[in-house]
């Protein structure tokens, strides 16, 4: 997996965040964030800098029955137990408060998103108050355009319980050569699943996310894609589930690519071998042709 997320310096340029940091506190309700972002276009032009934003939500308190819902869409058994990508779920609001400020260059309509880690630092006791901080993180220029990051983390009690980060792409011409693409790993005696049509809608309902690729056809007609496609999160999570019974409580990071986008509906092949570096993970279309996401739990 550290092969697939190292860049190489001759087909990446760092691009430094050298703009002031901003703490955005206040946290305007959903609708109104949607439509902001639905009429935002994007100014970013090849070299600028993306601004030092962050977005805190303090005192949150989980809800165990929004909880049983993620984990029920997602696969898992039924618990009281945190997925390690439940708590990202619940920070979507910050990141899309980020996205639409008017310092934000980028329109995060359509943006496709690459990769995710996410690290289950420590046990905390779901009554407890969580607050749940996002930023802008580094970002890099590669063949494909802009990629960025967007840095969460989670404290309780003055402890970092929960970390991790996204990466989006925002595609323009950068001249850059194109890098040699990852050798995929596959596993033995796959899991085949089912992708239900209404999976993006779904998940975008529990999680927020509820941008246009994900819900429909015809919305995610307007962005290029032929029909609906799943959220990388839910299909990350679903992996997760999957393997639950063998992740322990805590200390662990699962690492994911995503390779290309999931239709809706879909059959898939879900696999997984035993690695040195940890437990690795697959998911594959029907034919077991084509690689939509490649994971690893270290």
């Amino acid at each position: 997996m550290d092969d697939m997320n190292s860049f190489q310096a001759t087909d990446t340029i760092v691009v430094p965040n050298t703009k002031p940091s901003m703490l955005i506190e206040k946290l305007p309700c959903l609708p109104a964030l949607l439509g902001k972002l639905a009429f935002k276009s994007s100014t970013y032009e090849v070299s600028d800098s993306l601004p030092s934003l962050r977005a805190q939500h303090k005192d949150l308190l989980i809800d165990a029955k929004h909880l049983a819902r993620y984990r029920a869409l997602c696969g898992f058994q039924p618990g009281s137990k945190i997925p390690a990508t439940y708590l990202q779920s619940l920070a979507m609001p910050l990141v899309l408060n980020i996205m639409s400020n008017s310092q934000f260059p980028i329109r995060a309509i359509g943006k496709m998103h690459l990769r995710n880690q996410v690290s289950v630092l420590e046990k905390f006791d779901l009554r407890q108050p969580v607050t749940l901080t996002v930023s802008v993180g580094d970002s890099i220029l590669t063949s494909r355009g802009l990629e960025w990051n967007m840095d969460f983390s989670a404290v309780v009690d003055n402890q970092l319980v929960w970390s991790g980060f996204s990466t989006y792409l925002y595609a323009c011409e950068t001249g850059m050569s194109r890098r040699e693409k990852p050798k995929l790993i596959r596993g033995d005696n796959p899991q085949d699943w089912l992708v239900p049509k209404g999976t993006g809608r779904r998940y975008g309902r529990i999680s927020g996310d509820c941008n246009p690729i994900h819900l429909s056809s015809l919305t995610a007609k307007l962005f290029g894609f032929r029909s609906a496609i799943a959220h990388g999160m839910w299909s990350k999570t679903r992996c997760i589930a999957a393997l639950e019974d063998s992740l322990p409580e805590l200390g662990y990071t699962v690492d994911v690519d995503f390779m290309r986008p999931l239709y809706l509906p879909s059959k898939v092949k879900f696999y997984t071998r035993q690695l040195e570096s940890g437990q690795h993970f697959t998911l594959f279309n029907k034919r077991g042709e084509k690689a939509y996401l490649t994971g690893l739990i270290s």
